[in-house]
């Protein structure tokens, strides 16, 4: 396996998933709800927000070179218009720190958790959010981004609607862990036990909670794209010479025999719909996890006796390669793997799914796909939304009791591949 001269490898992680403390943000207040729909709180999570120098530095010491990580939209914004200049500060340190070990940041605006208030103010189907977003990527772009390279505005932008999917399955009691690639809660019981107070909680009338991972339909998603769109125009007025992007979830359809038109459908509601507001951009992230098999009927369940992973997925490291060379054919910029990775509690098999991938992203780059980096997901056991800490993703073990690291096998050999 050869990588192309000057790819990246590295890890990544979500602020609210690994910082712990995110007070001022949506999940928090949702988290601490009587009728919960998380299995349990973050808490202190892996404490990131204090030991991120412990953690880039094991990161770099074992050969990675990148790391993508979130900054948190609550933390800086914590009210609406009084931006905190000490969080500011915090996240100035941890870029410094990866320049400091030869890792390059990777920055994404906004992984999936949100302030408070902005749900307050109708969340992400409000007409309001573009504007407040592109406020907040304008000031985070000139306090902030100074000589970083790349910018995800939003992660995982097609969520909303993928988890539309899933829930009109829940009303048929057909829903699944596994059918998309976020840790969300398939008990329909508590959701709607605490709908009345989660409304509550937010100011709002029951059932106008918008969160960023609430369901939305196909043409309520223009709300989100519409607000990348603003916050990439707010950060090239500041810093053009930046890559911005964001990042999609999304599958490995293969058809079976019969199943073209509805494999044609799935990418087209995946990613075909999103094309025309992100053609122009700088680079797309991928993001990863397995395949899907489809057939007349759509989507199919994992074969009898497939391996699965902890989340549900069919186990398949070439499901990366397939959504490379997919997305190649319709977007023309950089590509960056953003997330790929597996929830295991065999490390070993997480070191074979590694090699696995990373050899097929490197025949994509050999066949002249435009795939600069990858980032494995990742960096830490963390906290995995609605699931809690039940699913290990992480290259470091994390003694939440301690917050001791330790570093697994997979670390290294992602390390090796780094240096191959």
């Amino acid at each position: 396996m050869k990588l192309p001269e000057g790819f990246f490898i590295g890890a990544a992680t979500a602020a609210h998933q690994v910082e712990g403390n995110n007070t001022k943000s949506d999940c928090w207040v949702e988290e601490h709800l009587t009728h919960t729909s998380y299995a349990e709180p973050s808490g202190d999570a892996v404490d990131h927000y204090n030991r991120y120098a412990e953690d880039i530095a094991l990161l770099a010491e074992a050969g990675l070179n990148a790391y993508r990580f979130s900054i948190e939209w609550a933390r800086i914004e914590p009210e609406e218009g009084r931006f905190d200049g000490s969080e500011v500060e915090h996240y100035r340190k941890v870029i410094e720190c990866c320049r400091s070990h030869g890792v390059k940041p990777i920055v994404t605006l906004h992984h999936f958790s949100s302030p408070a208030w902005l749900i307050t103010h109708g969340g992400w189907k409000s007409e309001r959010t573009p504007e407040l977003f592109a406020r907040y990527a304008a000031y985070v772009a000139r306090e902030l981004l100074e000589g970083v390279e790349y910018v995800c505005t939003i992660n995982e932008a097609n969520m909303g609607f993928q988890i539309q999917k899933v829930m009109e399955d829940m009303m048929k009691a057909s829903a699944r862990e596994g059918a998309v690639q976020v840790g969300i809660s398939t008990d329909m019981e508590a959701i709607m036990a605490g709908a009345v107070e989660q409304a509550a909680a937010f100011g709002v009338e029951p059932g106008k909670v918008n969160t960023f991972v609430s369901p939305r339909t196909a043409e309520e998603d223009e709300l989100v794209m519409r607000a990348h769109r603003a916050a990439v125009s707010a950060i090239k007025a500041v810093r053009p010479e930046i890559k911005c992007g964001l990042t999609l979830s999304l599958f490995d359809y293969q058809p079976l025999p019969g199943g073209e038109e509805q494999n044609n459908r799935l990418w087209q509601e995946d990613f075909g719909n999103y094309l025309p507001y992100i053609e122009q951009d700088d680079f797309l992230g991928v993001q990863n996890y397995s395949r899907k098999r489809v057939d007349a009927s759509g989507a199919l369940e994992p074969a009898e006796g497939a391996p699965l992973t902890q989340m549900g997925y069919e186990d398949y490291p070439a499901s990366i390669a397939g959504v490379l060379r997919r997305v190649a054919k319709h977007f023309r910029g950089e590509l960056i793997v953003t997330e790929n990775g597996i929830a295991t509690s065999d490390d070993a098999r997480r070191c074979e799914f590694l090699r696995e991938a990373v050899a097929g992203v490197a025949a994509c780059a050999a066949e002249g796909i435009p795939v600069k980096g990858y980032c494995c997901w990742s960096l830490l056991d963390n906290f995995e939304w609605q699931l809690g800490f039940s699913r290990t993703f992480g290259l470091i073990a994390v003694d939440r009791a301690t917050q001791t690291r330790r570093p697994k096998e997979s670390l290294s050999v992602l390390g090796s591949l780094a240096k191959s």
